[in-house]
């Protein structure tokens, strides 16, 4: 997630030594297999958390091993139903500097909202990189999407989650796998919100992932009917999805977050949008609204770091609007139907 053309300072950490690309992938190392050291299962839930907590768990299925951060909120109460939104890092990154970095812990806690965060470890790819490229990792049943549902499906387990409010987001290589575990589960997730990603199915390959995060996807239209595909198998009219992205990353092209909002915006149905212009935290925000269910906020002046973040994590701008926020928002008002 090298942050290529990002404002400098302490608005925006960024890792070293490491060239921009092989943030995302890897081109000369194949992913490793291996599972992650066990850390145990969590103790059972209390039926009132007084106190927030960040606890590791490990998940074990026929897909793969993979251990999480669990942010349970204060105040959860099993007998009220909460919202779970599952978080996917960056490359280079971890659970915790991506809930740093996000501080969507913090806004989880005042909305009461249950935070699972799935690690990848340099043990399963050497920059922890979600494979999303990989045809193995983009279908349910199989490879990291099943991986993620499985951790997600052992949260709900445990705790009492509504199931009609669990979401899935990430940023990058997470954010695009975000969209890979939606779609192949899309019985699952009500939405999805992803960060400086490119469209469902966009590669299938690594020289195919490089061309798109370069120039973006080469058929749209293909891309569109692909996700028309997920819905029509699904019975769902919509996958509602919310993108950010910053117009001046030099890793993803900001034309892959143009065509991300516009595939899932076109597949259920929406033939136009309604464009707005602020300004944000010193930087200006275009988002394009598109029907009831998906949002594109294109940053101007905005690198590959995630909008609004904090420096105490690596790929953020403090400026710019606070994506954790509107994610967060756009989550709890689109509850699965």
């Amino acid at each position: 997630m090298a942050a290529a053309g990002a404002p400098g300072g302490d608005e925006v950490r960024q890792m070293k030594h490491i060239p921009g690309t092989l943030l995302h992938i890897t081109m000369a190392t194949a992913l490793a297999g291996g599972g992650c050291a066990p850390a145990g299962a969590p103790a059972a839930a209390p039926p009132i958390a007084a106190a927030s907590s960040f606890e590791w768990a490990t998940y074990a299925g026929s897909a793969g091993t993979r251990r999480y951060r669990l942010f349970v909120p204060t105040g959860y109460d099993a007998a009220r139903p909460a919202p779970l939104v599952v978080m996917l890092h960056g490359c280079t990154q971890d659970p915790d500097d991506f809930a740093r970095g996000t501080r969507f812990n913090a806004l989880a806690d005042s909305a009461r909202v249950i935070v699972a965060y799935p690690e990848q470890t340099a043990q399963l790819h050497p920059q922890k990189c979600w494979t999303w490229y990989e045809p193995a990792h983009q279908h349910a049943g199989a490879g990291e999407p099943a991986i993620i549902a499985g951790i997600t499906r052992e949260v709900m387990a445990r705790y009492t989650v509504d199931p009609a409010r669990v979401y899935v987001g990430g940023v990058s290589a997470g954010g695009i796998m975000a969209v890979n575990t939606a779609a192949s589960h899309p019985d699952l997730y009500a939405a999805v919100g992803v960060h400086s990603g490119t469209a469902y199915g966009a590669a299938t390959s690594l020289p195919g992932a490089l061309a798109a995060m370069r120039s973006g996807p080469a058929d749209p239209e293909a891309l569109v009917e692909s996700a028309r595909g997920v819905l029509r198998a699904a019975g769902r009219d919509w996958l509602p999805i919310i993108v950010f992205h910053g117009a001046a990353d030099e890793v993803v092209n900001p034309e892959n977050g143009r065509q991300l909002a516009a595939q899932w915006a076109r597949a259920g149905g929406a033939k136009d949008f309604v464009r707005s212009e602020t300004e944000v935290g010193g930087l200006t925000v275009v988002r394009d609204v598109f029907g009831p269910a998906a949002e594109l906020w294109m940053v101007e002046g905005l690198g590959h770091a995630w909008s609004g973040g904090s420096p105490q994590g690596t790929y953020t701008d403090a400026r710019g609007p606070d994506a954790s926020r509107e994610m967060l928002r756009f989550f709890l008002s689109h509850p699965r139907r």
